[in-house]
């Protein structure tokens, strides 16, 4: 039987990078490794597990049968690599190691969404831990917490993922709004009546299910986003009607370029949630990193849970 207890960790970590992204060309850029390096990398992985891990192709990437074992093989032995720091750092008293934290997009805008507050809290000038931070859309952060990619994640969550742990964080207000090219632009809110919103072309965020639609009662979409800073760039086109969260709309409201389309009518709040798996909630870099959340949104003068 070959043995695998002298493979180099940092083989696997790019094994796994080259995986996750699909290929050589996007891996590159994720490592800022070149091709050669990342050639040299697997090759050497490959002569140590004993076996093919990947068909590599000009057109094609994909994992060979041992190449996906050696993929879950390991996720699992980063996932315990991890769950062994945090033991010690409990142990010790002190906070390091990897944490690694999900957010939807548009809330960097937002006091109390936007998570540099709470980073600012929970990061102490002697600190050692690493913060791995990504974006995505809500059903995105979803999957990742219960799939165990993300610890902790933050967003407009639908509480549907099994043993995982939500937690009513704060409202995020949104309006209907335009551009200043738009044609309803300059008309007054009391003369926009249902058949002019429904002439307009709208935009829809494709994670909300077309929500978007039926809080207007439009009858069809015309464009389709996932990201906020796409749904902005559609609306000051000023071919588009869309929802966008107040706090991000507001510097394009100030400066003229965008307006709220009967904002009493139209007006919503989506509310956002923390979550994490039941098994992590324990742990003391995800209980520090809840504290400094919480504790920044207080702060910040908002209600957990307010719509």
């Amino acid at each position: 039987m070959r043995r695998l207890d002298n493979i180099d960790i940092r083989l696997l970590r790019v094994f796994v990078a080259l995986a996750d992204s699909g290929g050589f060309a996007a891996a590159q850029i994720t490592l800022n490794l070149s091709q050669p390096t990342l050639s040299t990398h697997l090759a050497e992985l490959e002569k140590r597990i004993g076996a093919q891990l990947c068909h590599r192709g000009r057109k094609q990437f994909r994992l060979t049968e041992v190449g996906q074992a050696t993929y879950d093989a390991a996720q699992k032995l980063f996932r315990d690599l991890d769950d062994f720091g945090h033991r010690i750092n409990a142990a010790s008293g002190s906070l390091s190691g990897r944490l690694r934290v999900g957010t939807s997009d548009g809330v960097f805008t937002s006091s109390e969404l936007g998570i540099q507050h709470a980073l600012s809290r929970f990061m102490g000038p002697d600190s050692d831990v690493f913060i791995d931070l990504s974006v995505g859309t809500p059903s995105e952060l979803e999957q990742q917490v219960a799939d165990g990619g993300r610890d902790v994640v933050i967003g407009p969550l639908s509480q549907k993922a099994p043993g995982v742990v939500y937690r009513d964080y704060c409202g995020e207000p949104h309006l209907l709004y335009c551009g200043r090219k738009h044609p309803l632009f300059a008309v007054p809110d009391a003369r926009i009546d249902q058949g002019a919103i429904d002439a307009a072309r709208f935009s829809v965020r494709s994670y909300r299910h077309f929500d978007d639609l039926y809080l207007v009662g439009h009858p069809r979409a015309s464009a389709s986003v996932v990201h906020m800073e796409a749904q902005l760039m559609l609306i000051l086109s000023g071919n588009f009607i869309g929802f966008l969260p107040c706090h991000f709309a507001d510097p394009w409201v100030a400066a003229g370029d965008m307006r709220a389309i009967r904002p009493r009518s139209y007006a919503f709040s989506s509310i956002h949630r923390v979550a994490y798996r039941k098994t992590d909630a324990q742990r003391s870099l995800v209980q520090a990193f809840l504290a400094a959340l919480f504790d920044a949104t207080t702060a910040g003068g908002s209600t957990q849970g307010h719509i």
